[in-house]
């Protein structure tokens, strides 16, 4: 049924990717992904345009999905999606939400389950599409610049994108956090010290 719904949603080319691309960010099961590599196969020189499509369409959904999750709970998900994928995620989330929404940007795990978990754990919703501006439009871009630059040729290559991406995108994730980390346990080192320095100051003044 699902698969029928995304050969409809084809068939009305950039608008059909991106009304596939804004429901994957909410709720539907199957990922835009394989709108865009149908429609970047019949034609590789709007690769660019359909990837920009897809992404545009994907941020603007994902504030639906984060309320939906803050309004529904994380049950829906139940409903829609495979049990060890919301498993995987939710397990992801609790460690490192902002780690998980990035590298489950480009994860087989779909994206609304990211975005739906957010809402149910009461993630910043500013955050939530701050990172996934940044990791759907890795995705989308990459698949958009394949097809764009290698033609039909691609579609061999986008197999593993996901792949790629995450063997290339992890390592500078993971050092983004860290550096994030320690530059917001610094700011707030700093703060304590300034406070304490000021009641020392206010203590000797009376």
């Amino acid at each position: 049924m699902f698969q029928n719904i995304v050969d409809f949603l084809a068939d009305f080319g950039p608008w059909g990717l991106a009304v596939h691309a804004f429901l994957d960010a909410v709720i539907f099961p199957i990922p835009a992904f394989f709108s865009q590599v149908t429609l970047s196969l019949m034609n590789p020189a709007t690769a660019l345009w359909l990837a920009t499509v897809g992404y545009i369409a994907c941020l603007i959904g994902t504030p639906i999905g984060y309320y939906i999750g803050k309004v529904m709970g994380k049950s829906v998900l139940y409903k829609f999606l495979k049990k060890e994928w919301i498993d995987a995620a939710t397990d992801r989330f609790q460690k490192n939400g902002e780690a998980a929404i990035l590298i489950g940007s480009f994860t087989p795990i779909p994206f609304k389950v990211f975005t739906i978990l957010s809402g149910c754990l009461n993630f910043p919703l500013w955050r939530l599409v701050g990172y996934a501006a940044v990791g759907r439009g890795l995705k989308f871009y990459v698949v958009g610049a394949l097809f764009y630059f290698y033609g039909r040729a691609a579609e061999h290559m986008v197999k593993d994108v996901s792949l790629y991406i995450f063997i290339g995108g992890v390592p500078l994730i993971v050092i983004f956090l860290l550096v994030r980390r320690h530059r917001m346990k610094k700011l707030a080192a700093a703060g304590k010290a300034s406070s304490t320095d000021n009641q020392e100051t206010i203590g000797s003044s009376s």
